[in-house]
C-alpha cells in the first residue's frame, strides 16, 4: 500500500485536514504532521532560528510548532518513523488559483515533497467558507488511487482546487494553467489602544486572467481544476537576449 504523507498550511486543527486523513486512510498508509496553528501565507519558508517541537495528538496527528515546509521537510526525512512515497496538502479552506501559489502555505508543503518519485499534491477547496470538504477529500483519494501509473516530468506539483459543491454537481476535471491576479491593495493602516500604528497586508488581487483554460475559469464553471506547475522557475525565453547583453562575445 502507497505510504502518504499528509499536511497543511490552516494548522493540525482544521476540518480539511480531518477530512483529507479520513478519506486517504482508505486508500494508503498514512501520516499526518500539521503545524500546530494556522500558517497561512508561510510560503515554502523553513524555521532557522529556533528548534522546532513536535506534539503528539490523541488521533494520532502531529503537529510543530513551524511551518508547513518544516512538517514535510522532517516527515520526508523519516523523522517520525514512516518514509513517504508521496505528499498531499490540504485540505486548504480556501482556493489557491493564480499567483496564489506564490504565497501558499498548502502549495508550499507538497511543495516540499517535489524530489520523491511521485507527484506531490495540493488540494484546496474554493470558496470564502467552504464546507463541502467530502467533494475535494473524494477527488483527492481518487487520484491518489492511481497516481502511480502518472508519469510527469521530475519535481512537479499537481495543484487542485476543487469548487465548493456536492459532489454530485460537479462537472468534471480540466487541466488548466495558471490564471493571474491584478496587484494586491496597499497595507491598511491601524491605530492599536496604545496609540500605535500598526498595519494589516491586504488580501489578494482581482482576477486579472479568467480565459478559457486557466484555474479560475475551470473553478467558475464548476469544473476541479488541475494544474501541474513546474519548480524549475528559469526564464528560459529570456536566456539568450540578456546573454547577449551581459555576455562579452566568444
Amino acid at each position: 500500500m502507497i505510504k502518504v504523507l499528509i499536511s497543511n498550511d490552516d494548522g493540525v486543527y482544521a476540518p480539511g485536514l480531518a477530512a483529507l486523513a479520513e478519506a486517504l486512510a482508505k486508500v494508503a498508509e498514512i501520516q499526518v504532521i500539521a503545524p500546530d496553528r494556522n500558517r497561512s501565507g508561510a510560503s515554502n519558508s523553513l524555521t532557522l532560528d529556533r528548534p522546532l517541537e513536535a506534539h503528539h495528538h490523541h488521533n494520532g496527528f502531529i503537529s510543530l510548532n513551524g511551518t508547513p515546509t518544516d512538517c514535510v521537510h522532517m516527515g520526508v526525512c523519516g523523522i517520525f518513523g514512516m518514509v513517504p512515497d508521496l505528499v498531499v496538502s490540504g485540505i486548504n479552506a480556501g482556493s489557491n488559483l493564480g499567483d496564489d501559489v506564490l504565497y501558499s502555505g498548502t502549495v508550499a508543503a507538497a511543495t516540499e515533497g517535489r524530489s520523491m518519485s511521485l507527484p506531490p499534491i495540493a488540494v484546496s477547496l474554493a470558496g470564502h467558507q467552504p464546507e463541502h470538504y467530502a467533494t475535494a477529500a473524494e477527488v483527492v483519494a481518487n487520484l491518489v488511487r492511481d497516481i502511480d501509473s502518472l508519469k510527469l516530468a521530475p519535481r512537479t506539483v499537481l495543484n487542485v482546487n476543487v469548487p465548493d459543491v456536492p459532489m454530485s454537481e460537479i462537472k468534471g476535471v480540466h487541466v488548466t494553467r495558471l490564471g493571474h491576479r491584478e496587484m494586491a491593495s496597499g497595507p491598511v493602516a491601524s491605530v492599536d489602544p496604545r496609540g500605535c500604528t500598526r498595519y494589516w497586508v491586504a488580501g489578494a488581487g482581482k482576477v486579472a486572467d479568467r480565459e478559457p483554460g486557466t484555474d479560475f475559469y475551470a473553478v467558475e464553471q464548476g469544473f476541479v481544476s488541475i494544474t501541474p506547475i513546474q519548480i524549475d522557475m528559469t526564464q528560459y525565453v529570456g536566456m539568450d537576449s540578456l546573454a547577449a547583453w551581459l555576455e562579452e562575445p566568444q
